[in-house]
């Protein structure tokens, strides 16, 4: 963790960054996607078969890149947190969180004791293999941790959410809470869309950043627009299915 975190840096700063979805499990999407310019990339852990291991070797085809490697965790989980942290991972998303109590229980599995639960490790890649002495005292710093709403409770209860120290990012899950809504499969329906839209402004107020997804171009713009900072704007897999679709469709 011997260079700056440039997301956590850049949505400081109040500057917009664009992101892919890495689903695919490999490392090689995953490299050429680092260094096609995009700011962050996220490793999904939620919705692939992707272990700690496997992610690492994200991490190390991401050297190089642009963007900030960030991985999704299955779920709030502290061992998943520690295992991760571990391994060199500095930008978490965690899915499903409903409260202010549960955003706090994901701040503290990052942060050492006192302030939080992770368990100290004297070797490890975070920690350049203990070459970096100093990693322990000052890792919080580069840790950029986001959580996702993803139910009406959750948006109900934004604000609250946002407020906790150690929280750098709220992600608007949009299908998830499409669903929660009663709209499985609509998350541009307009319903849905105004809860989205009404969540950034508490989120701001916290002084943090606000995420989404969308993989229209004119629909991240408009999301930008609005106030969300960080977007993901693409999968490796939408992208490979779209232009297989799109090739075989030339010749037919």
């Amino acid at each position: 963790m011997s260079t700056p975190n440039t997301l956590k840096a850049a949505l400081r700063r109040g500057d917009r960054q664009i992101g892919l979805w890495l689903t695919l499990a490999s490392a090689t999407a995953t490299e050429m996607a680092a260094r096609a310019g995009f700011d962050w990339v996220l490793i999904d852990m939620e919705h692939t078969v992707a272990s700690e291991a496997e992610v690492l070797e994200h991490l190390r085809a991401a050297v190089g890149g642009t963007a900030e490697p960030m991985v999704r965790i299955p779920w709030n989980d502290a061992v998943v947190f520690k295992r991760v942290l571990d391994i060199g991972v500095r930008s978490i998303l965690v899915p499903y969180v409903q409260n202010a109590e549960e955003a706090k229980q994901a701040v503290a599995a990052t942060r050492y004791p006192p302030a939080g639960i992770r368990g100290f490790s004297g070797m490890s890649r975070a920690n350049d293999y203990a070459r970096d002495v100093g990693y322990a005292a000052r890792a919080s710093e580069q840790i950029f941790l986001a959580v996702q709403i993803e139910s009406p409770e959750a948006v109900a209860n934004a604000a609250e959410i946002a407020a906790i120290e150690g929280i750098d990012g709220v992600f608007v899950g949009p299908n998830d809470l499409a669903a929660n809504m009663g709209y499985l499969g609509q998350p541009n329906h307009p319903e849905v869309r105004k809860v989205i839209a009404d969540v950034v402004a508490p989120i701001r107020a916290a002084g943090k950043a606000a995420g989404m997804l969308d993989f229209n171009v004119e629909g991240a713009k408009a999301w930008f627009d609005m106030g969300f900072g960080f977007i993901g704007v693409g999968s490796d897999s939408s992208l490979l299915a779209a232009g297989l679709n799109g090739l075989v469709k030339s010749y037919r």
